[in-house]
């Protein structure tokens, strides 16, 4: 169907207000850069942060595949097609390879995999590396293109501005977003330090608009302290950076000084980073050795095991809790997953993300190929991308309970720590 048709817009938006809604992330984030990766620095890292290929990876023609009919379809607009002024300018042989090869990974029917051509490919590095105004949310869609807000991160535009996790973006800036990638909408999302964009989003049943100041984006990681009044020491973790293990590290001597023995772990709203911060950081509460997260190759290389080092962290007899929500993704999952299968934590919350695939990036003729290559398991073997993580106790937390201050998922999680139930 046309993107641009109101009757497909129309059904398809009905579909996932009726339905659950199940976003199929891209794990892009739009902070400072419209996109934000990691760069790798010699072990694998987490879907959200891509390894670079290229050389060495076959291109002969698999003979066995029939292609007169991709050849006909080709020479007929060749010999046929005539421009009008509803077209644009006739493309090169070198854009119809790119439209070729963006059709061949929309056949696979996964959001993660996907052709960037290289303007956007340029773009996309561009951005890893750059400074560019923007709102500070990580953006998803799902299989029928609509956009969401997985998670707006702390104290950016954002999330002062109001936006939450799961909002549905029906439109940027007057433009509307059916049909529309995240790749489309990082270009309207990105602009100046200072500038205005609206977003029209959908949220409990209504539509608003929401106008976020563009900004430099600084990326948050951890905030931590001690409530005497409950006795439980909360360490709320925004990001899996770089920096996430040494400053967790530091959070978790603080906490072992206060003398609690409470430990509340706050992974709402987090969409994941590197893979090597979260197995560092799991490695602070299991024994060395212990499997924190499998790569599953499907059976087309060797899967891959993350296991723990047993670095020095929580002391003995602490009971800890996990919060999760549906803007807990990716490296999040990894954690409270392996520390849920160990029964080292209890989850409460909502049901994770799902983000559990791992993609690599390989150069193409000037373009990028985005291609999921493995899936992410428990220790007990559960396909984070199933579903994500549900937790042992669920509790929602609603708009109206945020904009009351009231927060029940921590409330719930405290009554836990102090009563054991």
């Amino acid at each position: 169907m046309a993107p641009d048709s109101t009757s497909s817009g129309s059904r398809k938006f009905g579909h996932v207000v009726r339905g659950a809604i199940t976003l199929a992330v891209l794990a892009i984030l739009v902070f400072g850069a419209g996109v934000v990766t990691g760069a790798g620095t010699g072990g694998r890292i987490l879907a959200d942060n891509l390894p670079l290929f290229g050389d060495g990876l076959d291109s002969t023609p698999d003979t066995t595949v029939d292609l007169s009919d991709f050849w006909k379809a080709w020479n007929t607009l060749d010999a046929k097609f005539v421009e009008t002024s509803a077209s644009s300018t006739l493309p090169q042989a070198r854009e119809k390879l790119w439209g070729a090869i963006e059709g061949l990974t929309d056949s696979y029917g996964d959001p993660y995999t996907m052709f960037l051509p290289p303007e956007e490919a340029k773009i996309f590095k561009e951005d890893i590396l750059g400074n560019f105004g923007g709102v500070g949310i990580v953006l998803g869609v799902n299989e029928d293109r609509i956009l969401a807000v997985i998670a707006p991160l702390k104290g950016t535009p954002a999330e002062r501005a109001g936006m939450h996790a799961g909002d549905l973006i029906l439109a940027i800036d007057g433009t509307p977003t059916d049909g529309m990638s995240t790749d489309e909408a990082v270009k309207l999302i990105r602009g100046e330090k200072g500038t205005p964009i609206v977003f029209r989003i959908f949220r409990d049943g209504k539509m608003s608009d929401i106008t976020v100041i563009r900004d430099i984006i600084q990326v948050p990681t951890i905030d931590h302290g001690y409530d005497a009044n409950s006795g439980v020491y909360t360490i709320t973790l925004y990001s899996f950076t770089g920096t996430a293990n040494r400053l967790f590290a530091e959070a978790l001597l603080a906490f072992n000084k206060s003398g609690s023995d409470k430990l509340l772990i706050d992974l709402r709203g987090n969409p994941g980073g590197y893979l090597q911060s979260a197995v560092q950081i799991a490695s602070r509460f299991l024994p060395k050795g212990e499997l924190i997260v499998t790569e599953d190759y499907d059976g087309k290389k060797e899967n891959g095991e993350h296991r723990s080092t047993g670095s020095p962290g929580i002391l003995e007899g602490v009971t800890t809790v996990i919060l999760i929500d549906k803007g807990s993704a990716s490296a999040s999952e990894i954690l409270a997953g392996a520390l849920r299968d160990h029964e080292v934590a209890t989850l409460i919350g909502t049901r994770s993300y799902g983000k559990g695939s791992v993609q690599e990036l390989v150069e193409i003729g000037g373009g990028s190929l985005k291609v999921t290559v493995a899936r992410w398991l428990t220790p007990s073997g559960d396909s984070i991308s199933a579903g994500g993580l549900t937790p042992d106790i669920e509790i929602e937390r609603t708009a109206e309970d945020r904009e009351a201050g009231k927060d029940p998922q921590r409330d719930r999680a405290i009554e836990f720590l102090t009563t054991g139930k």
